[in-house]
């Protein structure tokens, strides 16, 4: 599984619009809409480098309102249930 965290600058009147049809994309598990200097920030998940082009390029920076994105690929993922299964192993 490939990981992409993209961030969103959009205009103003769109973002609600843009949230809908992000989080409607095959890819994107969530959307979030947040203070500071992006105004969404999208979690894409997909099976292959490949399909994050697929998903960003081809399709959501071409949607109307989207002014600016930034992508940041994940190498790892770390999540407080993740550690705790970890840990749990062979406790018996």
């Amino acid at each position: 599984m490939v990981t992409a965290i993209v961030l969103i600058k959009a205009e103003t009147n769109r973002i609600p619009d843009l949230a809908d049809q992000i989080a409607d994309m095959d890819g994107v598990s969530e959307v979030f809409s947040v203070a500071g200097r992006y105004d969404l920030v999208a979690l894409v998940r997909v099976s292959r480098n490949e399909d994050l082009a697929d998903v960003i390029s081809d399709k959501m920076r071409h949607l109307e309102g989207i002014v600016e994105t930034e992508t940041m690929i994940a190498f790892r993922a770390y999540s407080k249930q993740e550690l705790e299964a970890g840990f749990e192993l062979g406790l018996d």
